[in-house]
């Protein structure tokens, strides 16, 4: 059941969540013609402790949800809360996994996933934060983020005996992140978490701008003894020259004030470059190969030239999954930069998502 992530949506009250799927979800499934459309919920911490508190609320929920034609199978529990904030920024990382409050956030989120999950799906997962931005930290903060995921994967562990089927939670590697790479997600995770319940969230606009190689690093999770649990389906920003006057004006149609958009830039000798966000990296790095930039763009359109986008890295980490010999993770599109796209860009949401989707069922969900 391929999903698309409602964290590209407002509402932060379950009563703005069910009207935001009336606005936009409904209409998205009535123009792909299906009966059944995935989408991978994101809830604020505030409406996700208060669902899951109340097991009667819970399954109002999946009611409205069912009414709908909607099924639920994963949600995103990386941003807390404010996502829509005028800046976010640095603030979508916090809490992190040392603070008491990203541990309740994601029991509550495995709580109310356990009880929305759709009956044709053959385990629950949730996408969740690498750590934490990469400073401060420490081995002591090391530490306590071990013993929080040992405290969340004991509550998923009680759910899925209790329902029968699998919850499993799925780190997500970010550029600038403490686990900033898929290597750093596998050298964290391995030994150190229960693989039935804990995997990688393979985010492949994250995975391009790292500039990596998707078969390998498909090939490093499964090497290690860990799945990957869900696949993030984005894109990023690719431009060829970025030290060209016009690529460099088509950029700055990019950078925007609310979310960071961290920077890779591809050396002459094989060398990364890193800015942390867009405007930073057009005066600091020096533009001699080319970059990639973490602005989830949709996947169905391309940006105008000279800049293009990185689908050909999802599509190549979708195949090499699919010739892993491995159950196909849960795939997820994730495009919650919709309003701050250049205005050229932009169009009806609902169209849009549909659009994409379309897309996707069309070049990777097959």
């Amino acid at each position: 059941m391929l999903s698309y992530c409602t964290n590209v949506h407002p509402a932060e009250d379950l009563d703005g969540i069910v009207r935001q799927l009336d606005t936009y979800a409904v209409p998205v499934r009535e123009r792909l013609g299906l009966d059944l459309l995935g989408v991978g919920l994101w809830l604020a911490a505030d409406v996700a402790s208060a669902l899951a508190e109340d097991p009667d609320t819970r399954a109002r929920f999946a009611g409205e949800l069912k009414a709908r034609g909607l099924g639920v199978q994963t949600l995103n529990a990386f941003p807390y809360g404010g996502f829509h904030d005028d800046v976010v920024k640095h603030a979508v990382y916090v809490p992190e996994w040392t603070d008491p409050r990203r541990l309740r956030y994601t029991r509550d989120c495995l709580t109310v996933l356990a009880d929305l999950l759709h009956e044709d799906a053959s385990y629950g997962s949730i996408s969740t934060l690498p750590l934490a931005w990469r400073e401060p930290w420490d081995p002591a903060d090391d530490e306590r983020a071990a013993k929080a995921f040992e405290e969340v994967t004991a509550h998923a562990k009680a759910l899925s005996e209790r329902d029968g089927r699998l919850l499993r939670l799925a780190v997500e590697p970010e550029p600038g992140c403490v686990l900033d790479t898929v290597a750093d997600a596998v050298s964290w995770l391995s030994g150190r978490v229960d693989p039935d319940h804990v995997g990688v969230c393979l985010d492949t606009c994250h995975l391009a701008v790292s500039f990596a190689d998707p078969a390998r690093e498909v090939r490093r999770v499964h090497d290690a003894g860990l799945d990957v649990v869900k696949v993030q389906a984005s894109a990023a920003l690719h431009v060829e020259n970025p030290a060209e006057d016009r690529a460099r004006a088509a950029l700055a149609e990019f950078c925007e004030p609310r979310y960071l958009h961290q920077v890779r830039e591809l050396s002459p000798t094989g060398e990364v470059l890193a800015a942390d966000d867009l405007d930073a990296a057009l005066t600091d790095l020096p533009g001699a190969g080319p970059w990639r930039v973490h602005f989830h763009v949709p996947l169905h359109t391309r940006p105008a030239p000279p800049l293009t986008s990185t689908t050909d890295v999802l599509v190549d980490a979708m195949t090499a999954l699919d010739e892993s010999g491995r159950p196909r993770p849960h795939v997820e599109v994730e495009t919650y930069t919709w309003t701050v796209l250049p205005e050229a860009d932009r169009t009806d949401l609902a169209v849009g998502i549909a659009d994409e989707l379309g897309w996707a069922r069309t070049e990777v969900a097959a």
